[in-house]
């Protein structure tokens, strides 16, 4: 039975409820497997929580809107990818924002009672306008998404958000909202809490944070020739010129991927042939490609069955947006109960 957030199993509590989303602006890459994938299936596995994924097709408009035709594509692509690196629909809600419309509906009374200068304030507001120059983010959509981004967790009386240290202003103004709505009408929702996660620094293959909009990316998708161009092109130290030049590898990304990527011994081992020379960045970004070819090989192998099995696919969603619909009518039940409208 769950009951306020919580699974609970002969009357003894089990789990409490965990909530995230992405958005699907495109192909994900290694940044998004070692920054969110791979600790949501961790999570998952654990069996400590109720977990609860969602795609963000709404948020992908904060920033995109302008540019919608490849939406619904990489809906598609981005639920494939996540069932390939292994999130599991027997143990994890996958479903997506835009076919639960009571998000919209709770958006709208959270946006009635939340200050402006709470949104205004937001450090991710100000980071976006300064990175996105070439957009007109000037929207109430893009100054509200924290907004939007609250209804979602509160939604489906989430306990857990799992978020690296950037995130925690996003996690906090959904908890000053949920105190606020409790306040005004009745306790409905649990505060949630910020699930603090490892996320490795992972930069992309320009030495500039690996994104998108950057063109810099590593892809899950990428493999043979695809991916041993992307590594033969990363940055490396910048002051290694020739071979015989000794390297710094604090310095090189190429090493950063190693530590992910490679064995301890190994890893070990470049950094003192690379400090004395005896390893070129070549032989080193072949070793680096062999070594994500080989991690990434059952991944490959599941994107190519769901590809070839897109019905199955299709169903993971509607199973999960069922599941979702059904949370998400009681919960809103209870709050136009509580605002009396």
């Amino acid at each position: 039975m769950i009951k306020d957030g919580k699974i609970f199993q002969g009357g003894i509590l089990t789990a409490k409820r965990i909530l995230s989303g992405m958005r699907p602006t495109g192909k994900l890459h290694l940044g998004n497997l070692h920054g969110a994938l791979k600790n949501w299936v961790d999570l998952q596995n654990q069996g400590t929580y109720e977990c609860f994924y969602f795609v963000a097709d709404w948020h992908a408009l904060t920033s995109d809107y302008s540019s919608t035709d490849s939406i619904r594509e990489n809906i598609i692509d981005m639920v494939i990818d996540w069932l390939s690196v292994g999130l599991d629909p027997r143990k994890s809600t996958l479903f997506v924002q835009s076919k639960i419309r009571e998000h919209a509906e709770l958006f709208l009374l959270l946006s009635m009672i939340t200050p402006l200068a709470w949104l205004e304030r937001n450090p991710t507001y100000k980071e976006m306008k300064e990175e996105l120059t070439n957009r007109d983010l000037s929207t109430f959509g893009f100054l509200g998404y924290p907004v939007l981004q609250a209804a979602d967790i509160i939604m489906y009386k989430a306990h857990g958000v799992p978020v690296g240290v950037d995130q925690l202003p996003h996690v906090e103004l959904t908890r000053e909202i949920t105190r606020r709505f409790n306040f005004l009408y009745r306790e409905i929702f649990p505060i949630p809490e910020p699930l603090l996660t490892n996320v490795p620094k992972l930069l992309g293959i320009d030495g500039r944070k690996m994104s998108k909009s950057y063109d810099n990316s590593i892809f899950i998708s990428d493999r043979g020739d695809a991916l041993n161009r992307k590594i033969m092109a990363m940055f490396t130290d910048p002051q290694r010129m020739r071979k015989t030049d000794p390297g710094r590898p604090e310095l090189c990304n190429v090493f950063s991927f190693h530590g992910l990527y490679s064995e301890e011994a190994a890893v070990g081992e470049i950094e003192v042939e690379c400090r004395r020379a005896g390893i070129g960045c070549i032989e080193c970004k072949k070793r680096l490609a062999a070594r994500i070819a080989g991690e990434l090989k059952t991944v490959h192998e599941r994107q190519d069955y769901y590809r070839s099995h897109m019905d199955e696919v299709r169903g993971i969603i509607d199973d999960g947006n069922a599941r979702a619909l059904k949370i998400a009518r009681a919960t809103m039940e209870e709050v136009r109960e509580a605002v009396k409208i």
